[in-house]
C-alpha cells in the first residue's frame, strides 16, 4: 500500500513538473518581453537609450530590411530609434553599449564568429530551413557586456527572426494593412535564454491575391499608387512585409484583366527577390505568366497542340528574365482564364498532352536555372477539371508537387492515399477564403469559420500535404483573421490543436486589442462566424443567378431569430466599441465592427423585406451604405478610400453574383429548396425532436480512435462531431457494435413504429471514394449504413454548400415505446471524415425548416 501511495506522489509530482515546465515554456515563448527590468534582461530601450542595431554588409537585403523594419518598430512603441550599424568584424570594438546582433549563417562575420568561439550554439540552425533563434549573449565581444543576438538558418529565417521580435514588444503584423496601433512603452527588456523555432511545418505558405477588380485595384489605382495605374510596386512592398511578418514566403500575384500583370514592371521580381518572397503563379498560370494580360497573339493561338512553338517561346522569355530568382514553376497547361485547355478533343488526350507539356516546360527549367530540375521547386495544382484528369491516370513527374484544391467553399476536394504519400514531390493545397464563381461567389466579407479553417487544414496535412500552401485571399482586406490562422497551421501545425483551437480569436484579439477585451472579442466574433456560417451574406438571395426570384428557406421564427440575433450582435459591437481606446477604433472598425455591422445589415434589409417591412428594410439598407462609406472616407482620413463596396461591387460576372438589393415589390415565389427537410405541415409538431450532435451522452472510442467535438463547428449549437485522428482506418462494417467508435444519445420515443432520422453534416468530401459514411442503431440492435453521395459539382452539392450542410435520412423501426424507459441511440464510425451536425427525429412530421428544429 506504501508503495501505490510512492508510486501516486511521485506521479503526481512529474505531472505538477510537466504543467509547471510547459507554462515557463509558453511564458518564455510569449512573454519574453516586458516593460519592465529583471536580472539578466537585455535592455533593448533603457532610459531612453535603445541599442543598436548590427548587420553585416555581407548579408542579404531581405536582413537590412527587416532590421530598418525592427527600428521602425522599436520607435513605433518606445518613441525611441535605434541606430543601424551595417558593418564589418574589425568595427566591433567602436560599439561599447549593448547590441543587437542580426545575422545569417554564413553570411554574417559577427554571428559566425560567435558561433567559432563557442558563445552562441548554432548546430540546431544549420542545415535547416527557415529557422532561427533569438538569445541573449554575455561578452559577445571585447568591451562588450551583453548582445541580443538574432540569427537565421538562412535569408528568411534571419528576416522572420527579426519581425518576431517585433511581435513580442507589441507590433501587429497588421499594424499597417489593419492600422493596429501598438501600445505605447517606456522602455523594452528582453529576458534571458533561448527562443528557437522552425523549421516550419509547410515548406511554401503563402496567398494568392485574386478576383480584385472591385478591392484592391481600385483602391491602389485611385488611391495608393495611381500613378501606377493599380497593384504596382508600392503594394507589393506593402504585402511582401506583411507575409514576412506572417511568416509566409510565397505569393501568387494578381491575374484579372484590371491589372497590369506582375512581370510588367521590371522592378517587381528583383523585389520580391529583396524580400526573399518566393513568386510563382495561379493554377491558370503556368510558368510564371500572366495570360490575360501577357499573351498578345490571338486567343485560339493559346494551343500547344497546334502553335507549340508560340507557346514553348512565350514560357521561355519568361525564364530568361525570371529564371535567376526564387519561384515555384506552376506546371501544365490550362485555357486563357480559368478555363480548359484548347486544343485535345477529350480527356484522353488532354492527359497526353499534358505529359508532353511536362517534358518540354522541365527542359526550359533546367536550361535556364542551370539547376537539376529535381530540385527546381515546381507544382501542378489539380484544380477544377484538372483534377478529374488525375484521377483518371495522368501521370506528373514524382518531384513536383500535387497541390489539391478544396472546393472554393472551404472544404478540400482531394486526399493522397498512402501510397500516392511516398511521392517526392510531396501535396499541398489551395485553399479559398474568397471566390468568384459558381454556383455563386463569395467576395464581400470574410466569413470561413476559424474552426472550418483548423478542420480542413489540420486533415490536410494529417494526410501528407506539407510541401505547398496557398490561400485565396481575394482583396486581402477584409480577409485577416482567416488568412493569419491559415499561415500560423502552416508555419506551425501544432500551435493549435482540437482541444485549444477555439482560443485563437481570443489571442488574435488580445494581440489587437489588449487582454481586456479579448475575451468579449472572440465572443463577439465567434457568433459572427456561425452566424454568417449557417448562409453568407453575399448568399442571402436564395435563388442562384439568372434565376426567378423566390423566398428564402427560413420559416417565419427562423427569419425573425435571425433578425433579433443580428440586432442583439450589433448591439453588443457598439456597446464595445464605446470601451475601445481611441488609438484602437480604425484597427475596431476594420477587424470587427464592419464585418458584423455589414453582415447583421444586409441580412436584415434582406429579411425584413421578405417580411414587407419596407421601413425596416429601407434603413438597414441606408446604414449599411453610411458604414461602407466610412470605411472608404473617414477610416484613417481616406487611407483606404475605394477599397470598400458592398457586394455585389459591381455588374461584372453577374452569372455567377448575387443582383444588386432592391426592397421586393411583392413576396417572391417560393420554391422548396431540394435538400430542404420540408413538408405541408408548419406547426411545431408533438413528437418529433433534434438533437444537437455535440450532445451526446456518451461516446465510446476504439483504440485511440474516437468522435470529437469540433468546438465552433456547425450552424448551430456550440460545435459538431468529427472522427479522430483523420488517418484512422475504416470500420468493418460487419464488426461495427465491436469495433467502430459511437456516440451515443438517450432518446424517448412516446411511440412505436418508423421513425425518420434526418442527419446534417458539414459538406466536407470524403477522404477517399465519393460517399460519406456511418452508421446508425437503436438499443444496440443491428447498425444500419447510412451514406451520403457528395455528388460532386451537382445541384445537390452546390445547394449543400450554400445551405453549409448536407442532409442524409434513413429509416428506423421503433419497437418498444419509451414509457418503458430510455433508449439508447447509437451512431457509429465507419469513416474518417464525416462531420455530424445535427440529428433530427422526424416521429409526426416536420415543418418547413431552413436550420432542422431547434433542440429540446
Amino acid at each position: 500500500m506504501l508503495y501505490k501511495r510512492l508510486l501516486l506522489c511521485i506521479g503526481l509530482l512529474y505531472f505538477l513538473l510537466v504543467a509547471i515546465t510547459a507554462q515557463a515554456q509558453t511564458q518564455t515563448k510569449f512573454n519574453w518581453v516586458d516593460s519592465r527590468a529583471h536580472s539578466g534582461d537585455f535592455p533593448l530601450v533603457a532610459k531612453k537609450q535603445p541599442a543598436p542595431i548590427v548587420v553585416a554588409a555581407e548579408d542579404f537585403k531581405v536582413v537590412e530590411i527587416a532590421a530598418q523594419d525592427l527600428a521602425q518598430d522599436i520607435n513605433r512603441v518606445t518613441g525611441h530609434k535605434p541606430l543601424i550599424v551595417s558593418t564589418n568584424q574589425n568595427a566591433l570594438q567602436d560599439l561599447k553599449t549593448p547590441v543587437v546582433f542580426i545575422g545569417t549563417l554564413g553570411r554574417s562575420p559577427f554571428i559566425d564568429n560567435l558561433a567559432a568561439t563557442g558563445k552562441l550554439d548554432v548546430s540546431e540552425l544549420r542545415g535547416k530551413w527557415e529557422s532561427f533563434l533569438i538569445t541573449v549573449v554575455e561578452q559577445p565581444h571585447a568591451g562588450m557586456k551583453r548582445a541580443l543576438v538574432i540569427v537565421g538558418s538562412d535569408r528568411r529565417g534571419t528576416a522572420y527572426g527579426v519581425y518576431e521580435l517585433s511581435q513580442a514588444i507589441g507590433v501587429s503584423p497588421w499594424y499597417w494593412w489593419a492600422d493596429v496601433v501598438p501600445e505605447k512603452k517606456p522602455a523594452l527588456y528582453v529576458s534571458a535564454g533561448i527562443r528557437q523555432f522552425g523549421p516550419p511545418s509547410v515548406k511554401y505558405r503563402g496567398i494568392f491575391i485574386n478576383d480584385e477588380g472591385w478591392g484592391i485595384h481600385q483602391w491602389a489605382a485611385k488611391t495608393f499608387e495611381p500613378e501606377y495605374g493599380g497593384i504596382g510596386p508600392k503594394t507589393y512592398q506593402k504585402m511582401f512585409e506583411l507575409m514576412l511578418r506572417l511568416k509566409a514566403n510565397t505569393l501568387w500575384p494578381a491575374m484579372h484583366p484590371v491589372t497590369k500583370p506582375f512581370n510588367d514592371f521590371p522592378q517587381h521580381a528583383q523585389l520580391a527577390d529583396d524580400y526573399a518572397i518566393v513568386m510563382g503563379s495561379s493554377h491558370a498560370e503556368p510558368m510564371l505568366r500572366n495570360n490575360v494580360g501577357e499573351w498578345k497573339l490571338p486567343h485560339e493561338h493559346y494551343n500547344y497542340l497546334s502553335h507549340r512553338t508560340q507557346v514553348q517561346g512565350y514560357w521561355e522569355a519568361r525564364m530568361q528574365t525570371n529564371g535567376k530568382f526564387e519561384n515555384i514553376y506552376t506546371m501544365g497547361m490550362r485555357g486563357i482564364h480559368d478555363s480548359y485547355m484548347q486544343g485535345p478533343r477529350n480527356d484522353a488526350e488532354r492527359i497526353e498532352l499534358l505529359q508532353k507539356i511536362f517534358t518540354d516546360q522541365r527542359t526550359l527549367i533546367k536550361k535556364y536555372t542551370q539547376q537539376p530540375v529535381e530540385q527546381v521547386p515546381q507544382m501542378f495544382c489539380a484544380y477544377k477539371e484538372v483534377l478529374g484528369l488525375y484521377r483518371q491516370g495522368l501521370q506528373v513527374p514524382d518531384d513536383i508537387t500535387i497541390v489539391w484544391p478544396d472546393d472554393n467553399f472551404g472544404y478540400m476536394r482531394n486526399f493522397a492515399n498512402a501510397e500516392e504519400r511516398n511521392r517526392a514531390g510531396g501535396f499541398g493545397v489551395y485553399y479559398h477564403l474568397s471566390y468568384l464563381g459558381a454556383p455563386m461567389a463569395h467576395l464581400w466579407l470574410n466569413t470561413t469559420p476559424p474552426a472550418l479553417i483548423w478542420q480542413e487544414m489540420h486533415k490536410s496535412y494529417a494526410m501528407g500535404a506539407d510541401r505547398i500552401w496557398i490561400a485565396n485571399v481575394g482583396d486581402l482586406k477584409p480577409a485577416e483573421i482567416g488568412t493569419e490562422l491559415f499561415l500560423q497551421m502552416a508555419w506551425d501545425i501544432n500551435r493549435w490543436q482540437l482541444h485549444n483551437q477555439q482560443d485563437f480569436l481570443r489571442t488574435w484579439a488580445a494581440r489587437e486589442f489588449g487582454d481586456k477585451y479579448a475575451t468579449e472579442i472572440a465572443g463577439l466574433m465567434r457568433d459572427y462566424y456561425q452566424l454568417n456560417y449557417q448562409r453568407k451574406p453575399e448568399h442571402l438571395q436564395w435563388w442562384l443567378p439568372r434565376s426567378s426570384p423566390r423566398l428564402s428557406d427560413l420559416n417565419a421564427t427562423e427569419r425573425s431569430e435571425r433578425i433579433e440575433a443580428f440586432q442583439q450582435l450589433r448591439l453588443r459591437t457598439e456597446q464595445l466599441r464605446k470601451k475601445i481606446s481611441d488609438a484602437k477604433q480604425y484597427a475596431f472598425f476594420q477587424l470587427v465592427s464592419y464585418p458584423i455591422n455589414g453582415s447583421a445589415l444586409a441580412n436584415i434589409r434582406f429579411l425584413q423585406g421578405e417580411r414587407g417591412n419596407k421601413t425596416a428594410a429601407l434603413a438597414a439598407d441606408a446604414q449599411l451604405n453610411k458604414e461602407t462609406a466610412l470605411w472608404n472616407n473617414w477610416l484613417v482620413d481616406g487611407k483606404w478610400k475605394h477599397f470598400m463596396a458592398v457586394e455585389p461591387a459591381s455588374s461584372e460576372w453577374d452569372k455567377y453574383r448575387i443582383a444588386p438589393w432592391e426592397m421586393p415589390k411583392a413576396p417572391p415565389h417560393h420554391t422548396a429548396n431540394t435538400e430542404s427537410v420540408t413538408s405541408a405541415k408548419t406547426q411545431k409538431p408533438r413528437y418529433s425532436f433534434a438533437l444537437e450532435a455535440e450532445n451526446f451522452s456518451r461516446k465510446l472510442d476504439r483504440s485511440g480512435t474516437g468522435w470529437q467535438v469540433v468546438a465552433g463547428l456547425g450552424r448551430t449549437g456550440k460545435g459538431a462531431v468529427a472522427l479522430y485522428p483523420v488517418t484512422a482506418p475504416a470500420s468493418n462494417i460487419d464488426k461495427l457494435p465491436q469495433q467502430a467508435p459511437r456516440l451515443e444519445y438517450d432518446v424517448n420515443f412516446p411511440k412505436t413504429g418508423t421513425v425518420t432520422l434526418h442527419f446534417y453534416l458539414i459538406p466536407t468530401h470524403p477522404l477517399s471514394g465519393n460517399k460519406l459514411r456511418f452508421a446508425v442503431a437503436l438499443n444496440n440492435r443491428p447498425a444500419q449504413l447510412v451514406e451520403l453521395d457528395v455528388n460532386d459539382g451537382s445541384t445537390e452539392w452546390a445547394q449543400g454548400v450554400l445551405n453549409a450542410t448536407r442532409v442524409v435520412s434513413s429509416n428506423m423501426e421503433v419497437t418498444t415505446a419509451s414509457q418503458t424507459g430510455t433508449q439508447t441511440l447509437q451512431v457509429y464510425a465507419v469513416d474518417a471524415g464525416v462531420v455530424l451536425d445535427k440529428i433530427v427525429v422526424d416521429i409526426d412530421g416536420l415543418p418547413a425548416s431552413y436550420l432542422g428544429l431547434p433542440e429540446e
